[in-house]
């Protein structure tokens, strides 16, 4: 990944390997652990970042 971003959800600082396409909210960045629960709402859709780790 060329620019590491923080996770975007309050509290984590593990690295964004996911932006996270959501119908009724703004884009944001996501750790592996939060992109698997918030893409279960429908309308949600996860792509993956170029170079993420998936660790």
């Amino acid at each position: 990944m060329t620019d590491t971003q923080t996770c975007a959800e309050d509290g984590c600082e593990r690295v964004g390997a996911v932006r996270l396409h959501i119908p009724w909210a703004d884009e944001r960045v996501v750790c592996t652990a939060h992109a698997r629960a918030l893409v279960q709402q429908e309308g949600v859709v996860a792509e993956p970042l170029d170079g993420a780790d998936w660790e």
